[in-house]
């Protein structure tokens, strides 16, 4: 799973900086941080559209669109998935209340 995530990290920052005709990526960089995140907003409106009606396969799709666009938000802001998975794993085994309570 990290593989496939690594990877297409490495392809939105490749693809950053090309012609926004020519990219999807290259055209939400093209329109700023700004039509980024309502890419990300609209996406997960879907991924809750798609989970209350209990469609598997719609929300799969969903959930890929909207990892997809947080992949571009996270390299539009300088950081990688990398981040987000080490993050994840200091919260492993920890309750997630008990995670809450601690945030500052």
């Amino acid at each position: 799973m990290g593989d496939v995530l690594k990877a297409l990290a490495e392809v939105i920052e490749a693809r950053k900086n090309a012609p926004a005709a020519e990219s999807y990526v290259a055209s939400l960089y093209a329109g700023g941080v700004d039509a980024i995140l309502k890419k990300v907003g609209e996406e997960a409106i879907e991924v809750v559209i798609a989970g209350q009606r209990g469609d598997r396969d719609a929300l799969v799709h969903e959930v890929a669109d909207l990892w997809f666009h947080c992949l571009v938000l996270l390299a539009a802001r300088g950081s990688h998935p990398e981040a987000v998975t080490a993050e994840l794993a200091r919260r492993f085994g920890i309750s997630g209340h008990e995670e809450k309570a601690h945030r500052g």
